[in-house]
């Protein structure tokens, strides 16, 4: 269910300014065989808009320096970061000593994992889904090492949703952790993390949530979903190539990380290996900033950032529900294609606007290689969700085409796309 908050930021329709937006990327402008590029691989990166990389520019033209140090530029240093924990802070609704920085989501999610298995031995168990993508699964997976028991959660073949009733069945009272994505990689579904936290709370467990791929669809409030552990990629939502961990301060303080000892013992600083990326740490302020603008084009009323962001996805969520209906019409009138996942209009809002298909008698590699001509960037494969492609037996056949939209698409992209893939099948 939605907070006030985010019901207060889209009580009403708020329209996306798309000439706006697609101004902001330079990429967008670039052509493949004389075709415009359409960037439908958002779901394994983003493009950037021009002040993220103004932003890494101007770092490193002007402040590059390592931290604490009593000179200009590691001030510079040191203020940068303080103000990029404070945007991702309001980004995800937290602190921002509760922000932590690190090269992507899987080195962050080994590094807390390590910590939480100092804990952890024979008779402990953690509860994971075959829907994650592997990096919300391996790294957990390998306390096994240490004794502790791994449960698995199943999913509907049928829609690709996980499957609650299994999901409750495997937490009890030995349960130490729940760990589970807010949406799929791969095939869109939108998890109920809400009731996820709420069944790892009732049990005394941690609950640990994978929002890389739903931070560009869908708001994301972590104090509302009092989740323990919430971790992101900001590459994934107009952003540089880092992860940003969200922990709540009690844990961060409660638990030891793996680090070098000359590093502080204060947080959020002691969870972070080695000196960070400073400068896609800047472009992480430049990447809020885009946010905070573009909900501010949408509802100029707002007077706070978190109010803008909210505003922002609010917009972003009506358009992305348009493009999504209209590819997954036309991709459904394609004779010979199986689609997986939610396909049904009524149940949308359990889906993200990323979608894998199948075509009878072309490989996903095949039929990526076709539409990367034509200028349409896609991915075929298993995009790290081994699991599924697993259970659903095509990890043998080369996985799915996966076409993943984001909100500087365009609904003439759909169109065109859908059109290059009647051309390609012959149907």
């Amino acid at each position: 269910m939605p907070t006030a908050e985010q019901t207060s930021s889209s009580s009403s329709s708020i329209a996306l300014d798309l000439a706006w937006v697609r101004s902001q990327f330079p990429a967008l402008a670039q052509t493949v065989n004389g075709h415009p590029a359409v960037f439908l691989d958002g779901p394994g990166g983003t493009q950037v808009p021009q002040r993220v990389i103004d932003a890494i520019a101007d770092y490193l033209a002007h402040n590059n320096a390592n931290t604490g140090g009593a000179y200009h530029t590691s001030r510079n240093t040191d203020r940068m970061i303080a103000e990029a924990r404070s945007a991702m802070g309001d980004f995800l609704n937290c602190d921002a000593d509760e922000i932590v920085f690190g090269a992507n989501m899987t080195t962050l999610t080994y590094a807390m994992s390590r910590a939480i298995g100092r804990q952890l031995g024979p008779g402990d168990e953690i509860v994971l889904t075959l829907l994650d993508h592997d990096a919300n699964f391996s790294p957990w997976k390998a306390l096994e090492e240490k004794g502790v028991t791994i449960r698995t959660v199943k999913f509907s073949e049928d829609d690709c949703t996980l499957d609650m009733h299994d999901l409750a069945s495997k937490i009890g009272q030995r349960t130490r952790l729940v760990a589970v994505g807010y949406a799929s990689n791969a095939v869109g579904t939108i998890n109920n993390v809400a009731e996820v936290v709420r069944l790892a709370r009732q049990a005394g467990a941690l609950s640990y949530i994978d929002a890389v791929h739903y931070a560009p669809h869908g708001p994301i409030d972590v104090r509302a979903l009092d989740c323990d552990f919430l971790v992101c990629s900001t590459y994934k939502f107009f952003g540089p190539h880092m992860g940003v961990l969200y922990g709540k301060r009690e844990h961060l303080k409660r638990l030891r990380p793996y680090k070098v000892r000359p590093n502080t013992d204060n947080i959020p600083n002691c969870w972070e290996w080695g000196t960070l990326n400073h400068e896609c740490v800047a472009g992480i302020k430049a990447c809020v900033d885009y946010w905070e603008e573009l909900g501010r084009r949408a509802r100029p009323v707002v007077t706070t950032r978190r109010s803008a962001i909210l505003a922002a996805h609010a917009a972003i969520h009506e358009y992305e529900r348009r493009m999504m209906e209209k590819m997954i019409t036309g991709l459904l009138a394609i004779r010979g294609l199986k689609l997986y996942g939610i396909s049904d209009p009524r149940r949308f809002e359990n889906r993200c606007a990323t979608i894998v298909v199948r075509i009878e008698g072309h490989t996903p590699l095949e039929l990526a290689t076709k539409l990367g001509e034509r200028g349409f960037f896609t991915w075929d494969g298993n995009y790290y969700a081994l699991n599924i492609t697993e259970q659903l037996d095509v990890e043998r056949l080369g996985g799915f085409l996966r076409i993943g939209l984001v909100h500087y698409n365009t609904m003439e992209e759909v169109e065109r796309l859908l059109g290059a893939l009647r051309e390609i099948v012959g149907r």
